[in-house]
């Protein structure tokens, strides 16, 4: 059975909204930071950090993508975007965007840890509210 992690974007995140690109380019980012990392205690930081390539396919174009490994600690993560209708407190309705993290049975123990370890990379940047694998919630936003 698959797990899934969720990183809603709150109205108090950075973005209301988000798209696969830009997932994206914050993965690109994280590359370059870990490979500067690596410069700077002179160790090869890069591939331990994200052993994965990024993967799209023509039917999941702007709404998921995976991240494929050849490693052999590591596999596959499915990442996704889209929308759900949140009801606030005062009862209006809102259109809340969420990046869904979904680790397939075929999965390893290396995947979950590197899902944990991007779910939070992402929710932090985005200043989201992390529903982790395990069902627990952290919060990455400024709250009231």
């Amino acid at each position: 059975m698959a797990n899934n992690a969720y990183i809603k974007l709150v109205p108090s995140s950075n973005k209301e909204s988000i798209t696969t690109d830009e997932v994206k380019e914050l993965f690109q980012y994280y590359k370059e930071t870990t490979s500067k990392t690596g410069d700077q205690v002179d160790w090869k930081y890069n591939e331990p950090a994200f052993p994965y390539e990024i993967k799209e396919t023509h039917e999941g174009k702007n709404k998921w993508f995976y991240l494929h490994s050849n490693n052999d600690r590591y596999n596959t993560i499915l990442l996704g975007i889209d929308q759900e209708i949140i009801r606030d407190e005062d009862g209006s309705e809102r259109q809340q965007s969420y990046i869904q993290l979904t680790l397939p049975e075929t999965a390893t123990f290396g995947d979950k840890g590197k899902a944990n370890e991007f779910s939070r990379y992402l929710a932090k940047k985005l200043q989201g509210e992390l529903h982790l694998f395990n069902g627990r919630i952290m919060y990455f936003y400024p709250r009231k």
